[in-house]
């Protein structure tokens, strides 16, 4: 189950965790990496034993999105292959989102653009007060599109509208102020709340919590289908090829300004 890009436990008491290690890249994620964690998250959920996924970030970050060098090489590719590239994050994130079982996001350092989708796509989400979130798409000339379905529903059209166009960084307890995060503990007592919550996820009945959670879902009509994921996808793979998207991408890498900013 592990791989270079992952480290995939599953303890006696059926809690998993997967644990993103490219600590060295601040856990940014390329193509290889998405499908390498959706095959492990369809593993996880495929064993009866599992009863609580965490997921975790190994070094300094949680994840800071998708590795800049992977966005550079995907607007090369063909408008086929840039859906289908999109649609692999989409049908992942999808899959981390309706797992049967509770997810727990265990967030350190940055969560950034995709970052941010893997955080909202968990059930509950516990970050360092050190920690910072952005949905920095738009300064490199992309969106948001394959993790917006996932950051509204966690925190609304009306915020979303804010950090969607702002790019803007935000810390920890504004994250728990508009929805993202729900708890946020000091940097020693982090490991510490997760334990205590996977412990309270633990003392319910696993049939009862798996259906709970299917509940809320149902109850909030929460539709996530392939038709939508294809027209997010067709959205994001217009940007990556569009020149601004270009532009944005390899003036990141070249650490200068894009050309539509003077200052």
């Amino acid at each position: 189950m592990a791989s270079d890009h992952l480290l995939v436990d599953i303890a006696p008491n059926g809690v998993a965790t997967i644990t993103f290690n490219r600590p060295d890249r601040h856990n940014a994620f390329d193509d290889a990496m998405i499908k390498d964690l959706d095959a492990a998250l369809h593993t996880v959920r495929s064993n009866d034993a599992v009863r609580v996924l965490v997921l975790a970030g190994r070094g300094k970050s949680f994840s800071a999105g998708a590795d800049l060098n992977y966005m550079k090489r995907a607007a090369q590719f063909s408008k086929e292959e840039n859906i289908e590239d999109a649609m692999c994050l989409g049908r992942m994130l999808l899959t981390l989102r309706t797992m049967p079982v509770p997810t727990i996001a265990l967030v350190q350092g940055a969560a950034y653009g995709g970052g941010v989708g893997l955080v909202a796509a968990c059930d509950v989400v516990i970050a360092a007060s050190s920690a910072q979130f952005a949905l920095t798409e738009v300064k490199l000339g992309l969106v948001p599109a394959m993790i917006s379905p996932f950051v509204i529903d966690a925190i609304g059209p009306r915020q979303a509208r804010r950090y969607f166009l702002t790019a803007e960084r935000f810390d920890a307890a504004q994250a728990m102020r508009i929805g993202l995060v729900h708890e946020v503990a000091d940097d020693d007592a982090f490991f510490g709340r997760k334990d205590e919550i996977v412990k309270d996820i633990l003392s319910g009945g696993p049939e009862a919590v798996s259906h709970a959670k299917a509940l809320v879902t149902d109850v909030s009509e929460f539709a996530v289908d392939d038709s939508l994921l294809r027209d997010l996808a067709g959205r994001i793979a217009g940007r990556r090829a569009a020149p601004e998207g270009i532009e944005g991408i390899t003036a990141f890498l070249e650490r200068r300004l894009p050309a539509w900013r003077s200052e």
